[in-house]
């Protein structure tokens, strides 16, 4: 017997010694995503002005064309399609994209307006387009229950009915969801209302209304994309892309700028921050504005998380050179130009947000959202597309108390996204939530051990996901079905 208890005792070790390797070597690659780079290219960065490297300059997606004139209607085309496109020297890499070969355009809609979109499919495999932020019936969705098979068209059609805000599409098939995102199926979608109308602030899209859809990706010696699942956080690149560009330029003139942040890597969290620690002003978050622009260094952004920022360029020179950085890795690069007339404003206050009551919660629920790689459960159970996890009545608040747990393997925060509806943090590890996260969100990031509670109105029937926004993670299983009848 004791020989037995021993042998059992010595095997526990040695499952413990090789777990604790393998995170070891999991957070190497996170700090440094070296590895074996001897089939990684490392493309020509640009640090900054002066190199003798080509400078990629910061390109900007177009506005969709609205096809319909009625002032109450828009109709939007998009196609899904595959391409190639280049990044670095002369190689080209094989990409996927929404009317072009990598992301996509972005679509821009008022609320109050009926909005049909035409998606077709020309893809080689099934897609799918999830409307991420957007509040609408499940069957308008986009998610796993709305497939696009190969060849075909889907048309869903609904009424904008919240506040403006900048959302953004991607697909979201069983299988294939963080492979066809990690090769650029990810688009914007803008909301603009009579509130954003009214305000002072930066609006001029393209010229200082700048999108930012930040991602990382790694490049096999071919020039392809390096796909590779780590065991803990999913994907994780060695090569920053904006809006498509490895770490881009872009040039700025002495004035206010907008910049609407999306998080759109498949598993990397960013802590933005200007290289010169200036203080700047975020006044929305994935929902929508905030109640006022809360001032500050630093931006920590979630796979999913959006947050709209107002940098005032003005407190610089021309020629001047800030690099917009996360820790000791380059995003972008600023480049200061002259003086212009400005005049636009950071305003005291945004628009007043109300409060959901918690005495009108008519339930109170758990998540937990447990382990990491493929080793993934929510609420102790893997993903079945058969099955309903929940069901709410329509019109219904509640409050949900969102955690996740350690396990042997470590700890891991998880982001987690509700579809078809916004919800408001209520608290995070039981005190009240930074200030920017005081509007209204659809993706929270939950650390490890730290409990989050949110409340939440149900708005719109159907079937909706609710899952980690670490594509690996919602593909391995930690991902659950909400009914709203």
């Amino acid at each position: 017997m004791n020989k037995k208890w021993v042998l059992i005792s010595l095997l526990s070790i040695g499952i413990i010694v090789i777990v604790i390797g393998l995170i070891g070597l999991n957070n190497d690659r996170n700090q440094d995503s070296s590895g074996d780079r001897s089939q990684i290219i490392t493309p020509n960065n640009t640090i900054g002005v002066g190199s003798d490297r080509s400078v990629r300059m910061l390109p900007i997606p177009p506005l969709l064309k609205d096809e319909n004139e009625d002032q109450s209607i828009a109709d939007f085309n998009l196609v899904v399609q595959q391409g190639e496109t280049n990044f670095y020297n002369d190689v080209q890499t094989p990409t996927l994209g929404y009317n072009g070969s990598f992301l996509g355009p972005v679509i821009k809609v008022k609320r109050g307006e009926t909005v049909n979109i035409h998606v077709e499919n020309e893809l080689s495999d099934s897609t799918s387009v999830h409307w991420h932020g957007l509040e609408v019936n499940g069957t308008e969705d986009g998610g796993p229950h709305q497939v696009i098979d190969q060849g075909t068209l889907w048309e869903p059609s609904f009424m904008i009915d919240q506040q403006a805000s900048t959302l953004w599409f991607h697909p979201h098939v069983i299988g294939t969801t963080a492979t066809q995102v990690y090769y650029g199926l990810a688009g914007l979608m803008i909301v603009e209302d009579e509130f954003s109308d009214k305000l002072n602030i930066p609006k001029g899209y393209g010229v200082n209304d700048i999108p930012l859809i930040i991602q990382d990706k790694s490049f096999n010696k071919d020039g392809s994309f390096s796909y590779v699942n780590n065991m803990m956080n999913g994907v994780v690149g060695d090569k920053i892309l904006v809006n498509g560009a490895i770490t881009p330029t872009l040039n700025v003139s002495q004035i206010n700028m907008r910049f609407r942040i999306v998080n759109g890597a498949n598993g990397s969290s960013f802590n933005l921050e200007l290289s010169d620690q200036t203080e700047f002003h975020q006044i929305a978050s994935d929902g929508g504005f905030l109640e006022k622009p809360h001032a500050d260094h630093s931006l920590f952004i979630a796979p999913g998380e959006r947050a709209e920022i107002i940098v005032d360029f003005s407190k610089y020179k021309e020629g001047e050179v800030i690099n917009l950085q996360s820790g000791n890795k380059l995003i972008m690069t600023f480049v200061v130009g002259g003086k212009e007339i400005d005049t636009t404003e950071i305003p005291e206050s945004l628009v007043e947000i109300k409060k959901m009551d918690e005495s009108e919660a008519t339930s109170i629920k758990t998540i937990e959202l447990d382990g990491m790689g493929h080793m993934v459960s929510l609420n102790g159970r893997k993903f079945d597309m058969n099955r309903i996890d929940d069901q709410v009545e329509l019109g219904a608040i509640e409050i949900w108390e969102i955690t996740t747990t350690s396990t042997m393997m470590g700890k891991m925060g998880h982001p987690f996204h509700i579809h078809g509806t916004q919800f408001q943090v209520l608290s995070r590890n039981g005190k009240e939530p930074n200030a920017n996260e005081k509007g209204f969100k659809d993706t929270v990031f939950v650390g490890p051990d730290e409990p989050v509670r949110i409340i939440v109105q149900f708005r719109n029937k159907g079937v909706f996901m609710y899952h980690c926004h670490i594509l690996e993670h919602e593909e391995a299983g930690m991902m659950g079905q909400l009914l709203v009848e």
